[in-house]
């Protein structure tokens, strides 16, 4: 019996607060398995939120389910495609079904491997049974400490049945009703899931009905993501459907890996290659824009016309010049040595040790190469320097900020370690695998590779820029339109290499602006189905996702709100397409990547803000009148059918 009428909630770890709508995953942006928070910790350590029993525990360590003294059904999420790490760094100090106090540690992880191996650190913690609450309230603090800090108080709407469990019949048909709806057995290649979610790599992802998914009780959620179906179901059942299903479908237990390969095998090669790319940049985007952001500051404090005709802060405020120069070494960095962190990110992802695609980027950028901004000058006045080898004259030059160069060298580098490896013996390989990898990986960059990819760079480049320069209304129509349907596929995330090129040979992107507009652009419709909907679920998620998508993060609201109703996310597509041509037009352009929403504008050369800002407005209206416009035409008409039906 329930003896309190609401429950305080203790942090579980230190660290900053987040919301969920800001967690790069559908599932907890979405709310799909419940309610509640999310942390970037500053420590590997869990502990107890509150008084109660363990009743999940994932073989892979990496979270842990309590239900409190009062019925409360608590998820904690250690990192996001943590899963992938089975249980790597992670020690659990409980078990299945033992008593816990608030405050007594549940776990400890490894943070920095976590930083290094999965998609983020953010850790969510999720009431998955929010539904049966009268209230919750978040904490307001920013920054919260394990075990004291009041993280989430939930207010009881009465007694919570703690006997309340899903029977075995509730369970199959829901296994059988997910497996008609999938396509049936036989378009299910592999199965697996997480503690949250059922994971299919299925033959045909075309014969999946979402509507069937959508009526089925227990199904929480569905999306599509690296070729694989997931289908959530929740905490503390998930694992009951999943062995309902694996019987009824007459199929073997698959491991995370079966999945992932049998996903793998389904992606073209044009998918394979746009995939191989975010794998490699989305780790350092970080860096990047937080890069972007201090550029910005930098770009108020130097930026001309901004607070003064014809001068800039820093020429009427002298003193505050050093600081600039000082927040300007800073953002730079990031740039500066950007092959640096892409040979650490790509020869990772390809297999090889990460710390020799360091020594790779920067050897790419040494001081005693010709800087590669200052290779148009020479190559005017012919003092490109040279080295000789034995008669044979190559061209001694470095490339800072490319992309191209260092993708390729890093995909040979890491081959060729791992080649050594299988055939040198263990008891040398220190001594010869990285100096010998290192060293023909070297000798082939600078003589064949670097040369032919940065040829093919700035002739990509050039293209990019002679459209926007000869023809910058169909530029920015074809991309402002075009770029929310890029994300759908995941093929948005091959531009970013075209956006650090732009950057480093021209000095500024035409693209990052219009992308901006494409995500305001989605949050817009989504904030006009906000007001339009009277279902409550969608209009929670409708208004939670306009903000995650003005911030720059626009999954929730497209796949959760735009694209489930379709005419929001034409309507974005429009708005996105008139700003883009007025942008193009504009020539406005970004020196640096930033945050991709509303506060993008700190990223864009000030010159070019007003006519970001006419951009940014269009935006900001068109999609949120043409959607609401557009509702109400389509309510008008199914009422009328309805009407005519009744008669």
């Amino acid at each position: 019996m329930s003896l309190k009428s609401k429950e305080i909630l203790l942090s579980p770890l230190s660290g900053k607060v987040v919301s969920l709508e800001e967690i790069p995953d559908p599932t907890f942006a979405q709310k799909m398995i419940g309610e509640g928070i999310a942390i970037e910790p500053t420590e590997g350590k869990v502990v107890s939120p509150v008084d109660g029993e363990i009743v999940t525990l994932f073989p892979t360590k990496h979270a842990i389910g309590i239900r409190s003294n009062e019925g409360l059904e608590i998820l904690i999420h250690v990192g996001i495609d943590t899963v992938n790490m089975n249980g790597e760094g992670f020690e659990v100090l409980v078990s299945l079904g033992d008593r816990v106090k608030a405050g007594d540690v549940l776990l400890h992880f490894d943070l920095a491997l976590i930083a290094e191996k999965a998609k983020s650190t953010v850790t969510p913690v999720i009431i998955t049974n929010y539904k049966e609450l009268k209230s919750l309230s978040k904490t307001d603090e920013k920054e919260v400490v394990k075990g004291k800090t009041s993280l989430l108080t939930a207010v009881l709407r009465g007694e919570i049945n703690m006997n309340k469990l899903v029977s075995k019949d509730p369970l199959r048909r829901t296994a059988e009703e997910v497996i008609d709806a999938v396509g049936g057995k036989e378009n299910i290649a592999a199965v697996t899931h997480c503690v949250t979610r059922l994971r299919f790599a299925l033959s045909d992802d075309s014969k999946v009905d979402k509507n069937k998914l959508e009526q089925i009780e227990m199904v929480k959620g569905s999306f599509s993501a690296n070729g694989q179906f997931q289908i959530v179901i929740g905490q503390g059942t998930v694992d009951k459907v999943y062995t309902q299903l694996i019987d009824i479908a007459g199929l073997q237990h698959g491991s995370k890996q079966d999945v992932k390969n049998a996903a793998a095998q389904k992606l073209n090669p044009i998918q394979k290659f746009i995939k191989t790319l975010s794998d490699i940049f989305i780790p350092i985007l970080p860096a990047i824009v937080t890069a972007g952001l201090l550029m910005g500051l930098n770009n108020i404090l130097s930026g001309k016309g901004i607070f003064y005709a014809h001068k800039s802060f820093i020429d009427v405020h002298s003193n505050w010049s050093g600081l600039a120069d000082m927040i300007n070494i800073i953002a730079n960095t990031a740039f500066v040595f950007l092959p640096g962190l892409i040979g650490w990110s790509a020869v990772k992802r390809f297999g090889g040790n990460p710390l020799l695609g360091i020594v790779l980027g920067l050897m790419m950028i040494h001081p005693d190469l010709l800087n590669a901004y200052n290779y148009g000058n020479a190559l005017k006045t012919h003092t490109i320097p040279q080295w000789n080898l034995f008669g044979w004259h190559v061209n001694k030059i470095g490339y800072q900020g490319q992309v191209l160069p260092v993708l390729v060298s890093s995909y040979i580098l890491a081959s060729l370690e791992k080649y050594l490896k299988k055939h040198i013996p263990d008891s040398i390989q220190l001594l010869l695998v990285a100096p010998i990898a290192l060293l023909v990986t070297g000798f082939i960059t600078f003589v064949f590779v670097g040369p032919i990819t940065f040829g093919i760079a700035n002739w990509i480049t050039g293209i990019v820029v002679a459209i926007f320069k000869n023809v910058p209304a169909i530029g920015g129509f074809i991309y402002g339109s075009c770029y929310a349907l890029l994300v759908i596929t995941g093929m948005h995330q091959a531009f970013l290499a075209v956006d650090f090129q732009l950057i480093a040979s021209t000095g500024g992107t035409y693209l990052w602006p219009i992308l901006v507009m494409s995500n305001i652009a989605q949050g817009s419709a989504a904030l006009a189905m906000m007001f339009l909907t009277k279902d409550k679920n969608i209009k929670g998620l409708a208004g939670t996702s306009t903000v995650s998508a003005y911030l720059g993060i626009t999954e929730p609201a497209m796949f959760g709100v735009n694209l489930r109703f379709k005419y929001p996310f034409v309507s974005a597509l429009i708005g996105s397409a008139i700003a883009g041509v007025i942008l193009a037009v504009g020539q406005v352009k970004a020196p640096s990547i930033g945050v991709g929403g509303v506060p993008g504008f700190l990223s864009i050369f000030p010159q070019n803000w007003g006519t970001f800002f006419i951009g940014m407005s269009i935006t900001l209206i068109v999609p949120f009148v043409l959607t609401f416009i557009l509702g109400k035409v389509k309510k008008t008409a199914a009422s009328e059918k309805n009407k005519r039906e009744a008669a």
